[in-house]
C-alpha cells in the first residue's frame, strides 16, 4: 500500500504559537511512519510560510526558521499551471494527500485556515470553518449551547467600544446580571490567555482593560467554586467521549501560566467522579460536539460545583493541546487508545469526512 502524504503545518501568527510548536513536535515523533510520509510546514509569526526540513526538535525550541528552505514553493491554491502539494527546487513534487493543522488560536483554528483548506479541496484533520468559528468565538458558541439546553454558569458581555464610550454605566450593568468573583476573558483567544479573576470593580477595570487587548469583544462570567473537569471527544457522525479528567490548577484558576509554565498544576486522570456524573458530562460533552458541527477532535470543558454537584459547560476547544503529555491525548490514553493510534484515528476522520463530502456533492473522490 502507497504511503499518505501529510502535511503538518505549525506555527502562526496567534499567541499560542509556541503551543503549536510543542504540538507539532510531538504528532511527528509518533505518527507512524511506516504508513504515513510526513511534510513539515511551519508558519512565521508574521505569517510567512516555509518548509522545513531537519531535526525535529528545532521546532519544539523555535530554532526551525533559521534553516527553513525558502526556496520550496507551497502551493495551496488551484491554478491551471501548478497542482496542489510542495514543489522542490529540483523539480520534484510532492502531492498533499492530508492536511494535519497542528495550529492553536486565531488564524489556526478559528476557521480562516479551514477555508483555505476547503478551497484546496485536500481532507484536513479537525474541524470545519463553521464548527471552528463558533467554537473559538466563546460569546458565540455560549448563545449555541443556550438554544440546546445546555447548562451554564451565569454570563454577560461588552465591547471595546461600549466600555470606552460609557465606562461606568458598562461596569453598573455587569455587577448588576452578576457577581464578584468575576471570570473576564476575550471572546476569540485560547490557552487561557488574557484571562482574568475579578474580586472587585478595581480587579474588574483592570481585567477587562487586559482582555480588551487581545479582542474587541469580552465575556464576564459568575465565578463559581467549583472543580474543573474535562473531556475528549472524537469522530464525525459517530462521536466518541473519552474518560473525564480533572485538573487541580497551580494557581487560583488555570490560566496560561497554570498550564503551561507552572510544573505544580495537576491533571487526574480518571477523574474521581460518580459514574452517574460521568455519564451525564459525556453526554453533554457529544451533545456540544454535535451543536457546532464538530468534527475529528475537540475537548470540552465543565465545572462541577463542589456544594451541589451542579454541571455547567464551559466551553469546546475544537485543536487542544496535542503533545503526549497534554489533556486531550492522555484522556484517550486512558480511555484506551494510545497517542500514536489518535493521530491515525483523527487522520482516518479525516479523509472519511472529504470522501463524505466528496460522495454527496460531487459523485465521488478518492484519495491515491
Amino acid at each position: 500500500m502507497n504511503k499518505i502524504n501529510v502535511a503538518l503545518i505549525f506555527g502562526g501568527k496567534s499567541g499560542e504559537h509556541e503551543v503549536s510548536l510543542s504540538s507539532a513536535t510531538s504528532i511527528y515523533k509518533f505518527i507512524d511512519k511506516e504508513k504515513y510520509n510526513v511534510f513539515t510546514i511551519g508558519i512565521t509569526k508574521e505569517g510567512n510560510w516555509l518548509y522545513y526540513e531537519g531535526d525535529v526538535e528545532n521546532i519544539k525550541n523555535g530554532t526551525w526558521e533559521k534553516t527553513a528552505n525558502k526556496n520550496v514553493n507551497i502551493n495551496l491554491i488551484p491554478t491551471i499551471n501548478k497542482n496542489i502539494g510542495i514543489e522542490f527546487e529540483n523539480g520534484k513534487f510532492e502531492k498533499i494527500d492530508v492536511l494535519f493543522p497542528a495550529l492553536h488560536g486565531p488564524y489556526g483554528e478559528d476557521g480562516s485556515i479551514q477555508g483555505l483548506f476547503e478551497i484546496s479541496n485536500i481532507p484536513y484533520v479537525g474541524c470545519g470553518v463553521l464548527s471552528s468559528s463558533v467554537g473559538m468565538d466563546k460569546l458565540i458558541c455560549k448563545k449555541v449551547f443556550e438554544q440546546e439546553n445546555l447548562p451554564q454558569v451565569k454570563y454577560t458581555y461588552t465591547t471595546k467600544w461600549d466600555f470606552n464610550k460609557n465606562k461606568d454605566k458598562v461596569l453598573e450593568e455587569i455587577e448588576k446580571e452578576i457577581s464578584y468573583p468575576i471570570f473576564i476573558k476575550p471572546a476569540n483567544l485560547g490557552s487561557s490567555v488574557g484571562i482574568s479573576k475579578a474580586k472587585n470593580r478595581e480587579d474588574l477595570i483592570n481585567g477587562i482593560n487586559e482582555a480588551l487587548k487581545y479582542d474587541k469583544r469580552i465575556v464576564l462570567e459568575q465565578g463559581i467554586d467549583a472543580r474543573e473537569v474535562e473531556v475528549s471527544v472524537l469522530g464525525n457522525e459517530e462521536v466518541y467521549a473519552s474518560v473525564p479528567g480533572e485538573i487541580i490548577p497551580a494557581k487560583e484558576f488555570y490560566d496560561y501560566e497554570a498550564k503551561y509554565l507552572n510544573e505544580s498544576s495537576k491533571l487526574l486522570i480518571p477523574a474521581k467522579i460518580d459514574n452517574k456524573i460521568i455519564d451525564e458530562i459525556k453526554n453533554m460533552a457529544v451533545k456540544a460536539f454535535k451543536a457546532i458541527d464538530g468534527s475529528g477532535l475537540s475537548r470540552v470543558d465543565f465545572f462541577i460545583e463542589k456544594n451541589t454537584d451542579n454541571i455547567y459547560i464551559n466551553e469546546i476547544n475544537t485543536m487542544p493541546g496535542f503533545t503526549n503529555i497534554s489533556m486531550y491525548p492522555k484522556l484517550w490514553e486512558a480511555t484506551g487508545i494510545s497517542y500514536s493510534n489518535l493521530i491515525d484515528k483523527l487522520i482516518q476522520l479525516a479523509i472519511k469526512r472529504y470522501t463524505d463530502k466528496c460522495i454527496t456533492h460531487l459523485g465521488s473522490c478518492k484519495i491515491e
